[in-house]
């Protein structure tokens, strides 16, 4: 089990320092992503399909949403965030 877990914090950290290389601007790019995937998740409720499909495009929608949500905001990271509220605050 320990080898699991010892396998598991391997993979974040090189995920981490992946996301980590990545600028500023990507981080910016991949939350504006973010925001066309929470629309897209509930503008797809207008569409004239089953249930079932509207179901499954949400899903996936909204969990794209998400992951560019927390990628995006994993790239950003502390000093980026405060860069964009100070941003939006002078606007």
């Amino acid at each position: 089990m320990a080898r699991v877990k010892d396998l598991f914090m391997s993979a974040l950290a090189a995920v981490k320092r992946f996301l980590g290389r990545l600028s500023f601007r990507t981080g910016v790019i991949v939350l504006a992503s973010c925001v066309v995937f929470y629309i897209l998740s509930f503008a797809q409720m207008l569409l004239p399909i089953s249930a079932a499909a509207k179901g499954v495009l949400w899903f996936v929608l909204f969990g794209m949403a998400k992951t560019t949500q927390y990628a995006g905001l994993a790239i950003v990271g502390v000093e980026g965030w405060k860069r964009l509220k100070a941003y939006f605050k002078r606007s």
